[in-house]
């Protein structure tokens, strides 16, 4: 058995690292063809919006297209001649700060103990020509007839160019970023003209078999660029020109330079801001003869930037995409490296279009888990993973923060009785050793006593398994016993004030039930519990019949308890006439059993979570009262 499953398996794994490998070397090697398509079509995402709105204006589609790209034609050269000029007014101001720059570097120096001095390379060359005192040059030299002589130096020259082998070289080195700009445009051009059937016909090959699927992906796919790329545009162009302004009105030069920058870098996850916040606070240490211009723009910088990240952007789209933040940094880690710069810039749009196909496509599903924001385990899935492994203070920390904005019982509702159900699977299965049955017991029982308001740590507990022999409700009913006495209270209450609940079943049904005694208990309600085998037996001394307002009977396998539910409740009617009677079903949220066969006539409402039945006892115990 076990040789066909690896005979099976083995070439299964090398196909895939086959085919992983042979993606690698097509996008690597093809990075020349792949990057300018992959922009144009990232480029279409962003126009789209503009090219539909154009032509519900009633433009034509052609005429819609080509003043969309001309658009964006215009802004990219408007962005790289503000960029030129900049930069060109910067160099020739330079030397002007030539002075402040060295003593800068010598303060630097100084502090670091020669450390900056004694840097190679293109910085150590930079630091010497900033520092050297420029009287340096040649010694005169002493010969040996004791005449003095200077030394002439002498300077090899090329000869000028030509004026075709100058155009020449400017042509040489301006094509290649001309001639991808061509060609990313001329296939925006195409791709925004055939949008519609270009969309069509990827539908078809990726997934005529089922178009359903294939549509909602491709549509979400887009929708999720569209929206992410114009959400960032305008997030980074009112980031530029904060900085803008900022910095003139601290009196930086260029400072419509680092604007335009910022908003450009800021493409670039994470570290973009942070280039331009160097380059300006650099600058901005050289023109200043002090400090205080440096750190009020790097304090700028800061400033704008936690402004932005942590309260703009987040509400801005910050689930637009559907990344986890490691994702982004691992994804721009690989793309720059599969395609440099630009594959930095195109990292999030490019894992974002892998995440959706995994999403839609079930053998792409591992993408959405590896780098999707969507948690990789459900709330009870990641409850009972901890209690497996005994940590119940991480538990009892995430309950709190769920339960910053929903109440107790839906806690329970929506986590707790759920991965109750899951160790029960396991327990049918013999998948629970005895040690993490202890861990579980343990950790199980110190969540309920923490989230019901009694988180008694020190408490000596009396060790048993987790599912079997006493059971967790009846230890935790025990402790609540000795806790608040022998009846779970005083007898002497008004008419009316008690909340009676009783387990019909096995002893999951005790823990549920005592589950619902502490929500009670946590919203001031007198709630007490007994077992259904001490239904037979008196009733305790002191009782009195008027004290309980409401009887609440809770199964948690409620087709096999049917006909014991029913039983009780006609018990219970008997017995307190005058109490209102509830049933709580609590049944495997993963089985979805059919409850139709379950009518019970004796109870006056039937609840299937204990959010209902809280507010129906809550209704219940206020008609009462009054």
């Amino acid at each position: 058995m076990s040789d066909s499953i690896a005979s099976r398996t083995l070439p299964s794994a090398v196909t895939g690292l086959v085919g992983t490998a042979t993606v690698l070397a097509l996008l690597y090697f093809g990075r020349d063809v792949l990057i300018p398509i992959t922009l144009a079509f990232i480029f279409s995402f962003l126009i789209a919006p503009f090219v539909r709105a154009l032509r519900h204006m009633g433009l034509g589609q052609a005429t819609s297209v080509c003043t969309g790209v001309l658009v964006v034609t215009v802004t990219l050269l408007a962005i790289g001649g503000v960029i030129v000029s900049q930069v060109s007014a910067m160099g020739a101001s330079l030397p002007q700060y030539q002075d402040t720059i060295a003593s800068k570097i010598e303060t630097l120096d100084k502090l670091t103990r020669g450390t900056l001095g004694d840097l190679g390379g293109p910085a150590g060359d930079l630091i010497e020509h900033f520092t050297s005192d420029g009287a340096s040059g040649p010694q005169p030299v002493l010969q040996n007839d004791g005449s003095v002589k200077t030394p002439v130096l002498v300077e090899i020259h090329e000869p000028a160019l030509k004026p075709f082998q100058l155009l020449g070289k400017v042509i040489t080195s301006v094509w290649p970023p001309l001639e991808t700009a061509g060609i990313v445009f001329v296939v925006l051009i195409f791709v925004l003209l055939e949008h519609e059937s270009l969309r069509d016909r990827f539908i078809r090959l990726a997934g005529g078999g089922d178009l359903r699927a294939t549509t909602i992906a491709v549509n979400d796919a887009g929708e999720r660029l569209s929206r992410f790329f114009i959400s960032q545009f305008l997030v980074n162009l009112a980031t530029g020109l904060a900085i803008w302004l900022g910095l003139s009105l601290m009196g930086l030069g260029q400072a419509l330079l680092w604007g335009t920058m910022t908003a450009v870098l800021r493409f670039i996850p994470y570290v973009g801001v942070w280039m331009a916040a160097l380059c300006a606070t650099v600058l901005a240490a050289a023109v200043d003869p002090g400090w205080s211009l440096a750190l009020m723009t790097l304090g700028l910088f800061l400033a704008v930037e936690i402004i932005v990240a942590q309260t703009i952007e987040p509400k801005l789209y910050g689930h637009t995409t559907g990344l986890s933040p490691l994702s982004v940094v691992v994804s721009a880690i690989f793309w720059s490296w599969i395609w440099g710069p630009v594959g930095l810039v195109l990292s999030t749009p490019l894992t974002l279009c892998l995440v959706v196909a995994g999403r839609y496509i079930r053998a792409l599903k591992v993408l959405e888990i590896m780098f999707g924001e969507l948690p990789a385990l459900t709330l009870p899935q990641n409850f009972y993973q901890r209690v497996l492994s005994g940590d119940a203070h991480e538990i009892v920390t995430s309950a709190k923060r769920y339960m910053q904005h929903k109440s107790l019982a839906e806690y329970c509702d929506g986590v707790l009785l759920p991965a109750l159900h899951l160790a029960h699977f396991d327990l049918k299965d013999a998948a629970i050793t005895p040690e993490e049955e202890e861990k579980v017991t343990s950790s199980i029982i110190a969540v309920i006593e923490a989230l019901s308001g009694n988180p008694k740590w020190w408490r000596k507990r009396k060790r048993s398994t987790v599912l079997t022999g006493e059971g967790i409700g009846r230890q935790l009913r025990a402790q609540r016993i000795s806790d608040g006495g022998e009846w779970q209270g005083s007898f002497d209450v008004p008419p009316g004030s008690v909340v009676l609940n009783i387990a019909i079943g096995s002893q999951y049904a005790e823990l549920a039930t005592e589950i619902l005694v502490r929500i009670l208990q946590e919203q001031k309600i007198d709630a007490r519990s007994r077992n259904f085998e001490e239904l037979d037996q008196p009733p305790p001394p002191g009782a009195r019949k008027e004290a309980v307002a409401i009887v609440c009977l809770i199964s948690v396998d409620p087709l096999n308890d049917c006909e014991a539910m029913s039983d009780a409740l006609a018990k219970m009617r008997v017995r307190l006439p005058d109490a209102k009677h509830f049933a709580l079903l609590l049944p495997s949220p993963f089985e979805n059993p059919d409850l139709k066969t379950c009518i019970f006539s004796e109870a006056d409402h039937v609840s299937r979570s204990y959010d209902d039945v809280l507010q129906h006892c809550q209704t219940a115990m206020k008609g009462h009262a009054s």
